[in-house]
């Protein structure tokens, strides 16, 4: 059973208050069940508790909106940020860390969420802190 929907993976407070859209085009929406099947998913069936998705697909002008990286994989489709209510970011990651799940990049954002990403094929395995 899968616990998202990719209704929360493009959700964004910047659009809806900007009044613009942030629907993924066809190579973003199949890097987004990418991301789901093979990252999410698994480290929500791990961890055992619900994630709360703060941040998933951008369009070019959301991620302008939030000030994100112009190279964010958040703009294919391949990221999301998410917490986890009870846990830290330094918690997550190492609870992912100990398990079998691929990723490309496990960030701890300011120690207030954790990003991770996906990249069929291209995984780098990285595992990152920003201050």
């Amino acid at each position: 059973m899968l616990n998202f929907k990719i209704s929360e993976l493009i959700k964004s407070d910047a659009a809806t208050k900007n009044n613009i859209s942030n629907m993924p085009d066809i190579n973003s929406l199949d890097n987004l069940l990418d991301l789901i099947f093979y990252c999410l998913q698994p480290i929500r069936d791990k961890i055992k508790k619900p994630m709360i998705i703060t941040s998933g697909f951008r369009s070019n002008l959301v991620n302008k909106l939030v000030k994100g990286v112009s190279n964010s994989q958040h703009l294919k489709g391949q990221a999301a940020d998410f917490i986890i209510n009870g846990m830290a970011p330094t918690q997550i990651i190492e609870k992912i860390k100990t398990c079998n799940i691929d990723f490309d990049q496990l960030i701890n954002e300011y120690d207030r969420w954790v990003h991770v990403s996906y990249n069929k094929n291209n995984n780098r395995r990285q595992i990152l802190k920003i201050n």
